[in-house]
């Protein structure tokens, strides 16, 4: 006996529409790289992904063909990421902290048909097109007045001008929910980098978790500010949750540091923002400096590393902003515990509370996760202090890599994360060791986190030591380890 409900396919579409439908005046607000602040709204929004779905279909692309972003967070990539996996394609967010032969090597794998980009990464669009075959076209995100003569780029043309030309007149396509959405490659495991493929039915179940008052609570009512990337699986799944609930989203585009990222909060009244624990780190200095105070920010999730002890403590006992840790992975699309406090631990002392905020947190649900011995595999007790290999499942976890042979990946329906961890008897996880998330540079091994923070704060200084690196030697990086 089946139940007797409508047989509704889960799709990215109909996020945008329902943004469109039920919450269409409220705003995005942009910084772009242009330099002024942008406003939009969902209403424009849909109507712009619309025009870009008609542009895709003027450039005669196959189903589940991949359309590359190489953008910071705002507007225009907000609209491309329904634009695109609505009709039917496969978004493909790359990383700009990549060196050129690495990025060139990730378009080829993936077979990138078109590659826009914003006007920060030009030098870098020039040092990897002539190695990118499968790019028919690349897109520059700009005004077509703005699309410089002297690019360097055979048929380069201007977003506006690709997007302007095409009617807002289109109909999403209904398919199969298990359909592929976008893609996300990660270099944090041995050998090449390895091709993440997000489903539609994936990206809604994880866009959903993640709006739970227990993850990270988003609510119609918010104005979220996400620092982390939107080409770092999904910016945490905030552009796709805010489109679910119709919440006001401010991009900050290029500029990370503590003044600019300051000024959008209180000037935009951001009420949650999210992002690595360096650019809160400038923040809250530029914040101390001037005997500054935020008039409408109430919590603040950090995840990419962990959160330093004295930084929760400046934003709660400052500031009056909760923290919420959070723990996740590309393989996990990405969220998999946030440290929301229970019920019975609200009345623990603030020393208790502290300590409990400290862990990366318990799961959101749809995940579940274990730690088992490394050699036996036997699982291993919550007792917070046994520690062991951490394992995952759920329907938004990876079940294997793009065009590779993943027979093995999987032990017994889990999915390995190369963490080790401990859960304790409420099952709030710590991270006790990350060894692939370190990189090796200059004859020593570093965090890939300090790379990553150093990207946020100071993109310019990042992108150029990047593009001086030498070729990673991807098959002589130890196990679990990256370049």
């Amino acid at each position: 006996m089946l139940g007797l409900m409508q047989p509704q396919q889960l799709l990215i579409s109909d996020l945008i529409v329902n943004a469109e439908r039920h919450h269409g005046d409220v705003e995005i607000v942009s910084r772009r790289v242009e330099g002024d602040i942008h406003r939009t709204t969902w209403a424009e929004v849909s109507k712009r992904s619309r025009q870009i779905a008609n542009a895709l279909k003027a450039e005669n692309l196959a189903f589940s063909d991949r359309v590359a972003t190489l953008a910071w967070n705002g507007y225009r990539h907000l609209e491309m990421y329904f634009g695109i996996s609505g009709s039917g394609h496969v978004l493909h967010t790359l990383n700009p902290r990549l060196h050129p032969e690495q990025l060139a090597w990730i378009v080829n794998h993936a077979e990138d048909q078109i590659v826009a980009f914003d006007m920060t990464f030009l030098p870098l669009v020039k040092a990897v097109q002539a190695n990118c075959p499968t790019v028919k076209k690349w897109i520059a995100m700009c005004d077509a007045d703005a699309l410089p003569a002297d690019s360097g780029i055979a048929n380069l043309v201007s977003y506006e001008a690709w997007l302007g030309a095409q009617s807002d007149n289109y109909e999403w396509p209904a398919f199969d929910e298990n359909s592929a959405s976008s893609m996300c490659y990660t270099s944090g495991t041995t050998g090449n980098p390895k091709g993440v493929v997000y489903s539609h039915r994936s990206t809604l179940l994880h866009a959903w978790g993640a709006a739970l008052p227990d993850a990270l609570n988003i609510s119609s009512r918010d104005a979220i500010l996400p620092v982390v990337p939107m080409f770092h699986a999904n910016a945490w799944a905030v552009p796709y949750s805010a489109a679910a609930i119709g919440t006001k989203l401010v991009f900050p585009g290029a500029a990370m540091d503590g003044k600019s990222i300051y000024e959008l909060i209180e000037a935009e009244k951001v009420t949650m923002a999210a992002g690595v624990p360096t650019v809160w780190q400038m923040l809250l200095g530029h914040m101390e400096t001037n005997k500054l105070r935020f008039s409408t920010l109430s919590r603040t999730v950090i995840g990419g590393s962990a959160c330093p002890p004295a930084m929760i403590d400046a934003f709660d006992k400052q500031y009056g902003v909760e923290v919420l840790h959070a723990w996740g992975m590309t393989e996990m699309s990405p969220l998999g515990t946030v440290c929301a406090l229970k019920g019975k631990q609200m009345s623990l002392s603030d020393d208790a509370k502290r300590a409990v905020r400290l862990k990366q947190g318990r799961v959101v649900f749809g995940v579940d996760m274990k730690i088992v011995h490394p050699e036996t595999g036997a699982e291993l007790p919550w007792d917070g202090k046994t520690y062991g290999d951490l394992l995952v499942k759920g329907p938004w976890v990876t079940s294997g890599y793009f065009k590779l042979d993943n027979a093995n990946l999987l032990m017994d329906g889990w999915f390995h994360t190369g963490d080790v961890a401990t859960i304790d008897a409420d099952g709030f996880m710590q991270i006790t060791d990350r060894s692939k998330d370190v990189i090796k540079s200059g004859g020593e091994w570093i965090s890939s986190i300090d790379v990553e923070n150093l990207a946020m704060a100071h993109p310019a200084v990042a992108m150029a030591a990047c593009i001086g690196m030498p070729h990673p030697k991807w098959d002589e990086r130890p196990k679990g380890w990256f370049r």
